[in-house]
């Protein structure tokens, strides 16, 4: 669909095509939400992770930071929203809050189901929980035993693949299953969401830690600039971890689409030309790729244009 990045041009401009071409050419589309989408299917970007860089977009200004918490939370296995609102993070609270409409007849606001998820621990654990989605299979895919004839019982912890993936990047670089999956086929039927950037590869070339990620469903609008975000820090904390220079992100798309009410972003960022070259600086190195906090994050030199925005479709 769209061919490795050429070095000269700033490295948005990938983005920009690609939004240009499904927006131009892309299949009309009735989708899951209602909205109706145009799709094309089968996209490739790439970008250069070497000496801080990062593939964060400047035609419009993407809240990295909040990408940035929702990620740490990723890899916490939590699957309740209330510590992502507690941080004013709300990337999540659509789906519980639509839930509970539904459930209770209440149309209670965005902000306060949200500061009640906060203030109550017990309407949180009834209203607030996801289902096992991202994090939950990343840091404990769950695993069955034999419990008796016929019988099998959960371990209580299942299987870290992040933890596995960088025992594995240490011990055995050149093996091609550095693989973080988030698909559980048994599962998807619980996820509020069933997992959109669902697979995450990482292959090593002399001293560099490549990733790819390939994203099943792709809101290119809304989801993708905080799917590269998150893609590209992972490839930024296992290099750390491991001891590598991060090399080259590979972001492949299955299903990539743009929903027809966010026409107004879509043509007033397809205007817009890139300008800058941000950096994110790691300003620690934890004992483990657990304890990262937001605080150990420094962007530099982001000036982003005007914020764009658009409703999310759940």
């Amino acid at each position: 669909m769209l061919k490795r990045a050429d070095s000269a041009r700033h490295y948005e401009w990938q983005y920009l095509d690609l939004m240009r071409e499904i927006w131009e050419r892309g299949d009309q589309r009735v989708d899951r939400t209602g909205i109706g989408t145009r799709s094309v299917f089968g996209a490739q970007l790439r970008f250069d992770l070497s000496d801080g860089r990062m593939p964060l977009l400047t035609t419009k200004r993407v809240f990295w930071k909040t990408a940035t918490r929702e990620f740490l939370w990723f890899l916490t296995g939590d699957t309740n929203i209330r510590s992502l609102c507690a941080q004013g993070v709300e990337i999540w609270t659509d789906w519980p809050l639509d839930h509970y409409r539904k459930a209770t007849g209440d149309q209670i606001s965005r902000a306060d189901f949200s500061a009640r998820i906060v203030a109550d621990v017990a309407f949180a654990e009834k209203w607030g929980d996801l289902g096992p989605v991202y994090g939950k299979q990343w840091v404990n895919w769950p695993v069955y035993e034999p419990a008796g004839e016929g019988l099998f019982s959960q371990r209580a912890q299942g299987v870290n693949q992040v933890a596995d993936v960088i025992d594995s990047l240490r011990k055995n670089p050149g093996s091609r299953r550095h693989i973080v999956e988030g698909w559980n086929v048994a599962e998807v039927d619980q996820m509020a969401l069933p997992p959109c950037h669902k697979t995450y590869q990482f292959h090593v070339s002399g001293n560099k830690l490549n990733g790819l990620l390939y994203q099943r469903s792709c809101d290119v609008a809304l989801g993708l600039p905080f799917n590269l975000w998150g893609a590209a820090l992972f490839v930024r904390l296992l290099a750390q971890q491991c001891d590598l220079e991060p090399g080259e992100l590979v972001w492949m798309g299955g299903d990539t689409h743009l929903y027809l009410n966010h026409v107004d972003l879509v043509e007033a960022q397809l205007l817009r030309e890139p300008d800058g070259d941000p950096r994110l600086a790691i300003l620690r190195r934890p004992d483990s790729v657990f304890d990262y906090r937001i605080e150990d994050f420094e962007v530099t030199g982001y000036a982003p244009q005007g914020q764009l925005s658009a409703p999310v479709a759940v």
